[in-house]
């Protein structure tokens, strides 16, 4: 393809990737994206695939990231959107290398996308400092058919579904069109592999694995006074506004306007006073949980181990006994250069702002496992639900039901609404019912099936309750954790070594 036309192509694969995810949600363009960059990188020198996947990426991190520079400025966007189009440069790379491949094997062009594309993203999201899985393709298939995939094969099956789909509209369109007899056959048969495709995704069965037990659980968002890196200047007044709602929704209860709770969700950062050095802080949170006669899962940033530390955690507070230190879940993965800096001495010489970060957050060493005695939750903090191996690892542990506890003030609601459909996807790989309690919004409730019911609006104070369905099984993908993602990572290491050595007999053929 020429240059002239594969630019724009490339341009406009990032254009369709973005319009894929939320707030867009025009998912069905995440495959048009897909098959537009990897016509673009056909054939094409690995520089030349490497620039064309990087503008891709660019087009696509650039504007998804844009909530990191609402109150942080523009390097720490910048920067992070220029790594993260890294690896679609390498993707670019990749696809101009298998091409030998693909040409000589044009039916497995779809499977060889796919392949690719899971790569790119298992590696992705592991490096550098743990990596950030933001805008996996499966992310952006929060309404699709595709979603259901996630029971069998977790995110990196719906990955590589969405890239397959690139891969058949690909196939089909890659062809001498200026010779019509007999195109219509390939491209029926491709058509009829993607309708197949689509209605066995729809057919997964998907919802509750097990239990059948019902519990009412409240999510309180409380709100912030005002939206910005500042909020934990605020924190008295945050806190008191998850008490204040909290004693409003047991003030219904009473009343009888409202279901008692069996359990009720603070988001994270809802008590930035450390509660259990705090007496006052403590007092609060024991007056509204003895009022609405229900546990209520804390986010509190508590001082320590050391000097210096603090901890981001869900804990569970009680009714009557106060703080649960049995039931306390600390954040397994801090984020680097927001909640901890790594190489800070190197780091303060691109930007003073990482000095904004005074005490580093300590990981915690065990999952979000806490019983409230109702139920079994599996709690992860924040940009956690990104991650497929510390959601896991909640559910082999026992969780009932997902929490995710997250602060969504230093951001907007583009970023809130994304995260949200992070956690209807990993309610459909778990079969698990599923929650997000966010300060500012947006909180809701996720079925199973993926299906958001209570949904709040964004920088406002609400309480949400609702019944939950328990579950106590495991779905395929639960069972198979990492597995599915390192077969099909490994099979694309596999096409980038077939493909070296079909360029080596290339080289050497006589002629």
């Amino acid at each position: 393809m020429p240059l002239a036309a594969a630019l724009p192509m490339a341009l406009a694969a990032g254009v369709a990737l973005l319009a894929a995810f939320p707030p867009y949600g025009r998912w069905a363009l995440a495959p048009v994206g897909v098959a537009l960059l990897a016509a673009a990188t056909h054939r094409r020198r690995l520089r030349a695939g490497a620039g064309l996947g990087f503008l891709a990426g660019v087009t696509l991190f650039a504007p998804l990231l844009e909530w990191t520079n609402l109150h942080t400025g523009y390097l720490p966007w910048l920067l992070l959107s220029l790594l993260q189009a890294g690896y679609l440069a390498l993707l670019g790379a990749a696809g101009a290398w298998v091409s030998p491949l693909a040409d000589r094997w044009r039916w497995g062009w779809p499977a060889l996308t796919g392949l690719l594309w899971v790569g790119q993203e298992a590696l992705r999201d592991r490096t550098p400092f743990g990596g950030f899985p933001w805008g996996r393709l499966a992310f952006s298939q929060d309404t699709s058919p595709l979603l259901r995939l996630a029971a069998l094969g977790g995110a990196p099956l719906v990955t590589f579904a969405v890239a397959f789909t690139g891969g058949l509209l690909l196939t089909a369109a890659w062809r001498d069109w200026r010779r019509p007899a007999g195109q219509w056959r390939p491209v029926a048969a491709l058509a009829a592999a993607l309708a197949a495709l689509l209605a066995a995704a729809g057919g997964v069965p998907t919802g509750v694995r097990g239990g059948g037990d019902t519990v009412t659980v409240a999510i309180v968002q409380g709100n912030v006074p005002r939206l910005g890196l500042d909020f934990n200047a605020q924190r008295q007044a945050v806190l008191n506004n998850h008490v204040d709602a909290t004693l409003k929704l047991a003030a219904e209860v009473t009343a009888g306007t409202r279901a008692r709770p069996d359990l009720v969700v603070w988001p994270e950062n809802s008590s930035d006073i450390d509660p259990l050095r705090n007496p006052d802080a403590g007092a609060r949170i024991s007056q509204a949980a003895d009022a609405v006669g229900a546990p209520i899962l804390v986010g509190a940033v508590l001082l320590g181990p050391g000097a210096g530390q603090v901890r981001n955690a869900g804990l569970l507070w009680r009714p009557g006994t106060g703080a649960d230190l049995d039931q306390l879940y600390t954040k397994r993965h801090p984020v680097p250069f927001a909640e901890y800096i790594p190489l800070r001495r190197i780091a303060r010489m691109v930007s003073a702002e990482v000095d904004r970060v005074r005490s580093d957050f300590v990981p915690g060493e065990r999952a979000g496992v806490l019983d409230a005695g109702a139920v079994t939750l599996g709690d992860v903090i924040c940009f956690e639900v990104a991650y497929d191996g510390l959601v896991r690892d909640t559910v082999t542990g026992g969780g009932q039901l997902l929490v995710v506890q997250t602060n969504n003030a230093t951001f907007d609601v583009a970023e809130a609404r994304q995260q949200l459909a992070m956690v209807r996807l990993r309610a459909v790989e778990h079969g698990r019912a599923a929650l997000m309690a966010s300060t500012v919004g947006v909180s809701g409730f996720v079925s199973p099936d993926g299906r958001v019911d209570g949904a709040t609006g964004f920088n406002t104070a609400e309480v949400v309750v609702r019944q939950m369905r328990l579950g106590d099984g495991s779905t395929p993908a639960t069972r198979a954790g990492v597995w599915p993602e390192v077969a099909l990572a490994a099979l694309a290491v596999a096409a980038l070594a077939g493909a070296a050595v079909l360029r080596r007999r290339r080289e050497v053929a006589p002629g």
